[in-house]
């Protein structure tokens, strides 16, 4: 009697540890169900290079703005003929002169073959403030010939010379007025977005503008006149030139047309 006894304390102690272990499997089971799958992160596309970051990637080719180029003897010898083959190039602007005397070596020689080999031909000459203004004048105009000339002749400004804001931009008036008095037409300005907001703004309200800005967007002046090129690359390639070359483009509805030399 006391072993059946002892059998069923036995049988009814193992039912409840079962019992209360029941509920504890079926939790374990339930958590494993809802437990939240992370979503594995996916890398951001690079974005494609800019023309600034790969100089072999050509803005022509993705826009339908003239373009166009300026070159000196930093260039060294270029292969016009395969210059002139490349359609989307349409002008050039050529160093012929700076300051007093010094005279691009290559000038004449890159007129004659820019011209046989179908680009619209301008010419320039490096202003320096300081600098005799007739003495520049007859350095530039013995060389830039109307006769050789499509585009009107261009002003590069870059430096004041030492000079006060004042003195330097009646310098450049001053300058401005002769050569139109020698071509009977403005000249075009080149110079660079910092340069113009810094000591010319207002200052050339008469003038046509080519503005010099290295970046992916169109550059704003401070005044926020309106400019007809914009030069948006030093590093630019083109076939024909070993080197990099400065490339440049009319910008809205401006054209070739406007800067058309009068003779």
């Amino acid at each position: 009697m006391k072993k059946i006894l002892l059998l069923a304390i036995c049988l009814l102690f193992i039912a409840v540890q079962d019992a209360d272990a029941a509920p504890r499997k079926r939790s374990r089971s339930k958590a494993r169900t809802t437990r939240v799958v992370r979503k594995k992160r996916v890398a951001a596309k690079p974005k494609p290079p800019t023309i600034h970051e790969n100089p072999y990637l050509c803005c022509e080719d993705t826009c339908g703005h003239v373009h166009g180029i300026d070159l000196s003897h930093y260039q060294g010898d270029v292969y016009w003929e395969t210059v002139g083959q490349n359609t989307k190039m349409s002008y050039v602007y050529l160093k012929c002169t700076e300051g007093g005397d010094r005279i691009d070596d290559r000038y004449e020689r890159n007129v004659e073959l820019a011209h046989r080999h179908g680009l619209k031909v301008g010419s320039y000459h490096f202003f320096r403030p300081a600098t005799n203004l007739q003495q520049q004048l007859w350095n530039f105009t013995r060389l830039c010939r109307p006769g050789e000339q499509d585009l009107i002749p261009m002003l590069d400004v870059e430096t004041t010379g030492g000079l006060s804001t004042q003195a330097f931009c009646d310098s450049l008036h001053q300058f401005l007025r002769m050569l139109e008095h020698t071509y009977h037409q403005k000249p075009l300005v080149y110079t660079f977005r910092n340069f113009y907001n810094k000591h010319l703004l207002g200052k050339l309200d008469d003038y046509q503008l080519m503005i010099a800005m290295y970046t992916d967007e169109e550059p704003v002046l401070a005044d926020e006149r309106d400019y007809i090129i914009w030069q948006y690359s030093a590093r630019g390639r083109v076939s024909g030139v070993s080197t990099h070359v400065d490339k440049s483009r009319f910008m809205g509805s401006h054209s070739l047309h406007e800067l058309r030399f009068r003779h």
